[in-house]
């Protein structure tokens, strides 16, 4: 059964630049990461999750800052806004005159409408590749399989094995897992072939969905990514999105982010710095994933990941954490 090992262990303190524990290797791979990666989902455009468009060179602009700051990973997929987010990633890339050593890129393999295929997955990695102007992908994910039919992604010579046949051929350095609903998302885990386990909405101050998930992925040694953990923008800052995880929450949910920000507004924070920073602090996640659009993105995360938060809010958050039958997924056995 699910159970919550979070509060028990945290670090004392959310790593940022400057810190000991902000540059750190990510289990399962040869990798080294930052505390935070980069989302490349907003700098392709993406105007009905963030409500507006980003122009090309707002993109590109936001890429550039990353590769010029303390955050050394990058997340992205094949399929954000049709392939724009690798393309002014590559471009960015190009602009300052390479990518930077120190620097991980990671994406995602994507179908083609329905196509879901060994080569249909080869074919993604070639397309990023070109994109992002890299030769290797250091570590590549299979994306949302769980709204495909598991025997027809899992069968022999199906979309895992070109992704495992991948790594073996050094195309792709390491290759992970991401993805939403934990039912689902558990029978890929239990086929043992992936490196990194990325999960999404499930792990925040609002919902423990993933906590079985993120609990044998660290036994079996892989290394775990954290995103969306504000929500798709309930709990990002100045944000006026309603839904949680892309859906209109329950009545518990609403009660919960109202009663948290009380929390954090009596405590001196606010509640994005808090839900960026429950992510940081939890020793089971090795980055945690915050979409960044333009530059001023790139400052603000940084800045709420060294913002000092109080540790008697912790308690008082967990206290407030919303029932399990609220949540997105209900925990699996």
């Amino acid at each position: 059964m699910w159970s919550d090992t979070r509060m028990t262990s945290t670090a004392p303190s959310a790593p940022h630049p400057g810190t000991g524990d902000w540059r750190r290797p990510l289990p399962g791979t040869p990798l080294t990461v930052t505390a935070i990666c980069a989302g490349g989902s907003p700098l392709g455009s993406l105007p009905r999750l963030y409500g507006r468009e980003v122009p090309a060179e707002e993109g590109i602009a936001a890429a550039k800052a990353v590769l010029g700051s303390p955050i050394r990973f990058i997340d992205t997929s094949n399929g954000y806004s049709e392939g724009e987010s690798e393309r002014r990633i590559g471009a960015a890339i190009r602009e300052v005159g390479g990518l930077p050593p120190d620097v991980v890129v990671a994406t995602k393999v994507d179908p083609l409408g329905r196509d879901y295929s060994g080569d249909r997955v080869r074919a993604s990695v070639d397309e990023s590749r070109e994109r992002l102007g890299l030769d290797v992908l250091p570590l590549v994910h299979l994306h949302d399989p769980e709204f495909f039919d598991f025997d027809e992604i899992a069968r022999p010579g199906g979309a895992v094995d070109a992704l495992v046949a991948l790594k073996e051929s050094g195309v792709v350095g390491s290759i992970g897992l991401a993805g939403g609903r934990v039912q689902e998302i558990a029978r890929y885990l239990a086929l043992g072939v992936f490196d990194v386990l990325l999960v999404h909405n499930r792990w925040t101050l609002l919902d423990r969905s993933a906590g079985d998930l993120v609990a044998e992925a660290t036994e079996r040694g892989m290394g775990v990514l954290n995103a969306a953990v504000w929500g798709g923008g309930l709990l990002a800052p100045g944000s006026r999105v309603t839904t949680y995880g892309y859906r209109t929450p329950p009545p518990e949910v609403l009660d919960a982010v109202a009663a948290m920000r009380a929390a954090c507004e009596r405590h001196g924070t606010d509640l994005a710095t808090a839900a960026l920073q429950h992510s940081l602090r939890d020793p089971l996640v090795a980055s945690t994933i915050v979409g960044m659009g333009n530059p001023a993105h790139v400052d603000d995360v940084l800045a709420r990941a060294a913002t000092p938060v109080p540790d008697e809010l912790w308690p008082e958050l967990e206290a407030l954490l919303p029932p399990r039958h609220a949540w997105l997924d209900a925990p699996f056995d």
